[in-house]
């Protein structure tokens, strides 16, 4: 590797996370949640550091799938979607996979499909976040109606939030009440919590939990809680300063103009731009580590540097080793700079960007 940016993965994080939520839902069983290449964290890797301590793992497509099962041959993998078309019940039974249900067309599928082996479904409930799912009143006929299909080994009763990371609004709430109230006398282990619900919401718990975000070290709360303080971030995206530009006061930096400088700086050039995926839109002060210290992004992103403020730091230069967000710069805190949330940051991590994995 010859440019100076890289993805430092901890995969010890990452199972530490996992031991963490499982510690708050300790009666429940563990479904870690992997799509989006785990995350941005890369999948494979994931799998294999967390397939003595996950029951399952979650996924988006039969592609993911795939890769999914070669890391774990033995765990339930479900697909979080379903499938996309009678064909992939097929593909869905040769991998041994767990299939979503939210809509009556999907039940019809199954229930034309030959199988060689019945499949373990987890029908959807609508309960409010009005996404996918059956809605309350059609929710019970859709039961019977798997229930009564040769394809179908057991089905799972799940839904899924849509302001759990609100810990002040009433919506998990009423969510909850409308799953109990729904699936009263229904058999069927039971699935509602993601990250949100596994940390805020112990009513949610059920028999399964679907922890995403926080076993990547993210907070998945609007605001911090007690329970998370002990997360791992587990992505340090870190880069150099390739370059040095004195400048003075009055003239612009970068494309657009858009940081005028307003007393004489030193502005560094970093390896990082918007084709590794930092955020093109990120404003002029996003926070920014140089040297392990505190500085700002001072001009527009650009497809493969930015720029940032060294004025105050006269030890930096050339070399100085530059954090994006990791360990001491949280991915939270630059994508509240950024005006998004840390899943947009670490799932957009391109390719070209490699990952180191330590354990």
């Amino acid at each position: 590797m010859t440019r100076p940016l890289r993805a430092t993965v901890d995969l010890e994080a990452i199972r530490h996370n996992a031991r963490l939520a499982s510690g708050l839902a300790p009666a429940s069983r563990l479904l870690a949640v992997v799509k989006a290449d785990a995350y941005g964290h890369g999948a494979r890797q994931v799998v294999a550091a967390l397939d003595e301590l996950a029951d399952g793992f979650a996924v988006a497509s039969v592609e993911e799938a795939e890769v999914v099962r070669r890391a774990s041959p033995g765990r339930p993998i479900l697909l979080l979607e379903g499938v996309y078309s009678p064909d992939e019940l097929a593909a869905a039974g040769a991998l041994g996979l767990d299939v979503v249900v939210h809509s009556p067309r999907q039940v019809a599928w199954l229930a034309e499909a030959r199988l060689p082996h019945p499949l373990r479904t987890w029908l959807e409930l609508d309960s409010g976040m009005h996404r996918m799912g059956f809605p309350p009143a059609g929710y019970r006929a859709a039961y019977e109606r798997l229930d009564a299909l040769p394809g179908v080994s057991e089905i799972v009763l799940m839904t899924h939030f849509g302001r759990a990371d609100e810990t002040d609004a009433d919506a998990t709430t009423h969510q909850i009440r409308c799953f109990d109230d729904t699936t009263t006398g229904l058999s069927g282990a039971r699935s509602l919590a993601n990250s949100a619900g596994v940390v805020a919401w112990p009513a949610s718990h059920g028999d399964w939990t679907r922890p995403g975000i926080m076993l990547y070290g993210c907070e998945p709360l609007f605001e911090p809680h007690p329970a998370t303080r002990g997360l791992r971030p587990a992505m340090e995206l870190t880069a150099e300063v390739i370059a040095v530009r004195d400048v003075a006061a009055g003239q612009a930096v970068g494309y657009g103009a858009r940081f005028v400088a307003d007393r004489p700086s030193r502005i560094g050039v970093v390896s990082v731009g918007y084709g590794d995926g930092y955020p093109r839109h990120a404003p002029d002060g996003t926070p920014i580590l140089v040297d392990g210290a505190r500085t700002r992004l001072a001009g527009r992103v650009s497809m493969d540097v930015i720029t940032v403020d060294l004025t105050d730091l006269p030890a930096s230069g050339i070399g100085s080793p530059v954090e994006l967000w990791g360990r001491r710069l949280p991915a939270d805190e630059v994508a509240s700079a950024v005006g998004t949330i840390a899943y947009e940051l670490v799932t957009r991590v391109a390719a070209r960007v490699p990952r180191v994995y330590r354990s």
